[in-house]
């Protein structure tokens, strides 16, 4: 079964109590089911990881790259200023798709850009939830 990480950065841990008009109410246990749910649909064995820490998510980003894992990466605050996270996910050698709960151009003007989007393979906004359906299908139908 290929393996695929889900990695989703800063706060949110905290879904279902973060801005519910913005996020919804689902927590971030629904979230990680419904991706291990539809992994399994799509005969993907899925692995779900948060971190507040930035260097943690560097880490993993280059775990994937070293083991050629592809990624739906959620990298919420980090989005907007981790160079760090940018230049790490240049390094990828399997897909690596940007994912956002909510659509970041219908938001504030910070959350305008996206310093990874550039180096991923694509990104998906706004969807909610489904965002992540979205880009593990993706992936599913990407060659290894």
């Amino acid at each position: 079964m290929r393996q695929v990480l889900v990695l989703n950065g800063p706060n949110l841990g905290r879904l279902g109590s973060r801005e519910p008009d913005v996020y919804g109410a689902q927590t971030f246990e629904d979230l990680a089911a419904l991706c291990r749910e539809t992994g399994r649909e799509l005969g993907l064995s899925v692995e779900v990881r948060q971190t507040d820490d930035e260097a943690e998510m560097v880490s993993w980003i280059h775990e994937a790259a070293d083991s050629r894992t592809p990624v739906v990466l959620n990298p919420a605050a980090f989005t907007h200023y981790s160079y760090a996270l940018r230049d790490a996910i240049a390094q990828r050698t399997a897909p690596l798709v940007e994912v956002h709960i909510s659509n970041p151009n219908a938001r504030e003007e910070f959350r305008h850009t996206s310093v990874v989007a550039a180096v991923a393979t694509g990104t998906i906004a706004g969807f909610g939830m489904r965002s992540y359906e979205l880009a593990l299908r993706a992936i599913a139908d990407t060659e290894e």
